[in-house]
């Protein structure tokens, strides 16, 4: 095997979500149109980037994980 084994992979635990201070949200490119998922400060708007969105099933998996439903727009 290489250096890397599919089998060791341990799955990542999501960082923490204060909905106090951020709100979900996908940032869209209006170039590209790549998706990202993650988080926006409410008081700064800085994005914090969690995940990238290539399938409905990567959205459905970072809503299961946080527990979110709606999810904002941004671009």
């Amino acid at each position: 095997m290489g250096l890397f084994s599919f089998k060791s992979a341990k799955k990542l635990s999501a960082p923490p979500f204060d909905p106090a201070a951020e709100e979900p949200a996908i940032r869209c490119s209006i170039c590209t149109g790549e998706q990202v998922a993650g988080f926006r400060n409410k008081r700064t708007g800085q994005f914090r980037e969690v995940t990238l969105i290539r399938t409905p099933k990567d959205l459905e998996g970072f809503k299961k994980d946080f527990g979110v439903e709606d999810l904002k727009k941004i671009f």
